[in-house]
């Protein structure tokens, strides 16, 4: 019946029964509860598990009655009574100690509620010299980060065993670097599990002293640090595969306000700085030597947003920047630096790509066709695309987000647009050149020039004769067809709506300034049939088709195509006076049965 009741607290029913057995048989108080206590010890010693609540209440009134404060009212303690509580209170201490230095295992996950802080609670009641002088807060804590000490050590070894890689960790040991490595994953994804039930089930029982449970987290983790640095020493020069253990580390760390910038914090951080800067000089080398050796061989195919080169230079880019931003460095002043090279680095090489870009399409415009047989090339399409998709790749991948001035930002934005401007100026340029190519033919029908003396004085004197077939109008189809197909190659291939606009507005002005320009030189002329013919049917569906294109009235009806306009009206007038049906139905008017 006794034994049973030992193991945690009586019944009020077993506790009247030994309240009378005491009282009839004269069984002392001290007497009684001093039995309970070694009873009690002896089960926990056993590692069952005995309420620390239980124990602090026989204790008590043990060493009241001890030390002469006798709730019971007896006034006598035998000898044997105090040899007895002295023993005890030796036992009882190594067992306190022995189950704070184990208290992952003596009250696992926290359980009992409240075991953890009542044994600490009893353990400072034993430490008391006398019943009403407390201990000093300073010694018990120095105990306490004593018994936390040896928790670290016992921790730790037990958590090698249970990974089973006790042997491969210790210097001397002959385990492949890679699978040292891998071992010191599994090992820190242990240790971090350990720290985080820690925090989570018993730090509220060191409450009162915060910082021991950070010290023994670091004592812990001191343990853990001669493994991972035997493992990372034996690790190849260039092998980048322990960043994974740096972020699964630091991405613990970082958010614990105990731990964050502590002492294996501040080591972590000085092992892999060396690393992280060998890595970005390497990736820069890399990705320069790539960008040389893409455009070499860069065909100018149009894959995704860009070129084979572009494409690629963004993702590594981009990859590179995600992968320094995931290391979430904690140390702020290095972080900027990071930051602030990276984004100089995709400044640098967004301005070579670039460069590069728009010598590539000079070349290509250099050798174009100057005829009607000219047709914007796929690739030039995709320089276009190209420089589209580095405005905006170069909003992500060159702006600092400290919020400072964005100089980067802004110098590369800079040059694209200039490039821009370049490109679509000699695009116009070409585009004009073919025009005057055409108006060049026309200017050997000029009234009063040999070629036209020639012709007419031919034509009239063959008429005689037989029927001599005009000269038709394959000059201005072959112009207009020109135009169109360029019209829908640029919009189906350029990605980017408002260039073609600025593109479609300056090739339409620049086609009306040339014809305008033409025509002042000949006010003194009368302009053949066949110029004027040709001119109308380029003037009107020039116009016709840069307005289905999306060209505002505002550019449409300039000043330059108002002169043209009016010009060739006041010669159409003229050409149907002297010729009658000459121009064959050909008009400045608007007619809707007018062919396309």
């Amino acid at each position: 019946f006794q034994n049973a009741a030992l193991r945690g607290w009586f019944s009020p029913g077993q506790v009247f029964v030994l309240d009378e057995y005491c009282a009839r048989y004269g069984v002392r108080g001290c007497h009684r509860h001093l039995s309970y206590l070694r009873d009690l010890m002896d089960y926990s010693e056993n590692n069952t598990l005995v309420d620390p609540t239980l124990l602090h209440y026989s204790y008590a009134f043990c060493a009241s009655h001890i030390h002469g404060n006798r709730p019971d009212g007896i006034g006598t303690v035998t000898e044997e009574e105090r040899e007895q509580f002295e023993d005890i209170r030796s036992r009882l201490l190594s067992l306190l100690d022995n189950q704070i230095i184990h208290f992952r295992y003596c009250f696992p996950f926290g359980r009992p509620d409240g075991a953890l802080k009542a044994t600490l609670s009893l353990l400072e009641r034993v430490l008391m010299k006398d019943i009403t002088t407390p201990i000093p807060p300073e010694e018990m804590k120095k105990v306490v980060k004593k018994c936390l000490e040896k928790a670290a050590l016992i921790n730790y070894s037990q958590l090698t065993q249970y990974a089973q890689i006790e042997g491969v960790c210790k210097p001397g040991s002959h385990a492949a670097p890679e699978k040292r490595l891998e071992d010191m994953m599994r090992l820190g994804e242990l240790c971090i599990e350990v720290l985080q039930q820690n925090d989570e089930h018993h730090s509220e029982a060191f409450s009162w002293w915060p910082e021991m449970m950070a010290e023994h987290a670091e004592t812990f983790l001191s343990l853990y640090t001669v493994d991972m640095d035997g493992a990372l020493q034996v690790q190849p020069v260039d092998s980048w595969d322990s960043f994974p253990l740096f972020q699964l580390l630091n991405n613990f760390l970082r958010c614990d306000p105990h731990l964050c910038n502590g002492m294996f914090h501040k080591h972590l951080q000085d092992l892999f700085i060396p690393l992280v800067v060998r890595y970005i000089d390497l990736m820069e080398s890399s990705i320069a030597q790539s960008i040389h050796r893409g455009f070499e061989q860069e065909t100018w195919q149009s894959v995704n947003n860009g070129s084979a080169t572009s494409e690629d230079l963004f993702w590594k880019l981009d990859a590179l920047q995600m992968f320094v931003l995931d290391l979430h460095w904690p140390e702020p002043e290095f972080a900027k630096h990071l930051e602030q090279r990276l984004k100089l680095m995709a400044s640098d090489m967004m301005e070579a790509c670039v460069k590069r870009t728009k010598a590539a399409f000079d070349c290509k415009m250099q050798k174009a066709s100057k005829s009607t047989d000219f047709r914007v090339s796929l690739s030039v399409c995709t320089m276009f695309n190209m420089l589209m998709d580095a405005k905006k790749q170069c909003a992500k991948l060159c702006v600092l987000d400290s919020g400072q001035e964005q100089q980067y930002h802004s110098k590369i934005d800079v040059l694209i647009d200039d490039a821009f401007k370049d490109m679509i100026s000699s695009m116009v340029t070409k585009f004009a050149g073919v025009l005057y190519g055409v108006l060049s033919k026309l200017s050997r029908y000029d009234e009063g020039t040999f070629f036209s003396s020639i012709l007419s004085f031919t034509v009239k004197a063959a008429a005689k004769y037989v029927d001599v077939p005009k000269p038709g109008m394959d000059l201005a189809d072959t112009y207009i067809t020109f135009v169109r197909q360029n019209q829908d190659i640029l919009r189906d291939r350029v990605n980017e709506e408002m260039y073609i606009e600025k593109l479609f507005d300056q090739w339409y002005t620049s086609s009306m300034k040339g014809v305008c320009a033409w025509l002042t030189d000949r006010l003194d002329l009368q302009l053949h049939m066949y110029q004027l013919k040709t001119l109308i049917k380029i003037v009107k569906k020039t116009y016709r088709d840069f307005r289905l294109q999306g060209v505002l009235d505002g550019t449409l009806n300039n000043k330059s195509y108002e002169t043209v306009y009016n010009r060739l009206t006041v010669e159409e007038a003229t050409m149907a006076v002297k010729a009658g049906d000459g121009l064959e139905g050909i008009t400045m008017r608007d007619s809707d049965e007018e062919d396309g």
